[in-house]
């Protein structure tokens, strides 16, 4: 093996000047110097809130749907106790009217009862609109609005529903009192469900395997909404990014196998050849000579095969295009 006379600084890019020899041609291999890149996701929870607990640190590996973290649930826990609370009490209503007709007296709480939900529906319609814009105006998160939604839709629902009792019980018809108190209970339900998916959403979960980069909250502090908490790095997401000057460009095509080697490294790393940029373009500023910065070369990613966390990102390496791979192209 040869060397070229070329040195290579920490993170930088060494564009072309190393060759290999080709065991099945008298041509020599040509040979890149890159580095390791990460694709990572920034994992965050859906609505804002106080961090409970951390489950994991930087540098663990996770599987799919792992517990990362979870928020404080007094608050998630407590709207879900009044959800219960009103789910009974609709069905204790369904009971009621399913025995006896409602009488006069009863007829006035429910009249009170519609002038309180229409106070509530128009408040909650308020909300809405006030949440609408503040997330037009990249103040509110999507969550919000959507909650404000969910109340205005509860409340006017809520409305509806009593709106329906008063109408049955003037015509005296227990069928309609009956479906309008299925209608609440159903209602009901629904609230139930969604306080039940917010205390789950508040135990966030990892969406894929792979391992923890790094962590940029703790426990016991406030995240705000959508913010992320961490980093994860998913197995296969793990590239090797190198450029090429034009002359060396025939040598590797999309799908084409690659090995990859660094100082203290396994020997001969697989990967695969994922991109190779169109356009070319100058040598990054990352190279190490003004010599080099005045080339013209094309950016090419390879995805690494198997082995996800055996490189960390950053990390210089020297990319090589198999033998069999260049004959082919030959």
């Amino acid at each position: 093996m040869r060397r070229a006379g070329l040195l290579m600084i920490a993170a930088g890019v060494a564009v072309p000047a190393l060759f290999l020899t080709n065991p099945n041609s008298d041509a020599p291999l040509p040979r890149f110097q890159g580095y390791v890149e990460g694709q990572t996701i920034y994992v965050s929870a859906e609505e804002g809130g106080t961090i409970f607990r951390m489950h994991v640190d930087s540098g663990d590996d996770v599987q799919r749907n792992q517990t990362l973290f979870r928020q404080d649930t007094a608050l998630k826990e407590i709207q879900l106790q009044q959800a219960e609370a009103s789910l009974r009490e609709a069905q204790a209503r369904l009971r009621n009217v399913e025995a006896p007709q409602q009488r006069p007296e009863e007829i006035e709480v429910l009249r009170a009862s519609e002038r309180r939900a229409a106070t509530a529906s128009h408040l909650s319609a308020i909300e809405l609109d006030r949440q609408r814009e503040l997330f037009r105006k990249g103040v509110a998160s999507k969550a919000l609005v959507e909650q404000a939604e969910a109340a205005h839709q509860q409340n006017s629902a809520a409305q509806e529903e009593i709106r329906r009792q008063i109408d049955a019980a003037g015509l005296g018809g227990r069928d309609n009192d009956i479906r309008a108190a299925e209608g609440a209970v159903d209602a009901a339900k629904a609230a139930l469900a969604e306080a039940d998916q917010r205390l789950a959403k508040a135990e966030v979960r990892a969406p894929e395997d792979g391992r923890v980069e790094d962590v940029f909250y703790r426990a016991g502090e406030v995240v705000p909404a959508g913010t992320p908490v961490l980093a994860l790095l998913p197995d296969g997401n793990l590239r090797v990014r190198f450029f090429v000057p034009e002359p060396a460009l025939s040598a590797l095509s999309l799908g084409g196998a690659i090995l990859v080697s660094c100082d203290g490294c396994a020997p001969d790393i697989e990967g695969r050849i994922t991109f190779i940029a169109r356009e070319a373009e100058f040598t990054p500023p990352v190279i190490f000579s003004e010599e080099e910065r005045s080339k013209l070369v094309f950016k090419v990613e390879a995805r690494l095969i198997g082995n996800e966390h055996a490189l960390p990102v950053g990390l210089p390496v020297t990319v090589v295009p198999t033998p069999d791979a260049v004959a082919e192209k030959r």
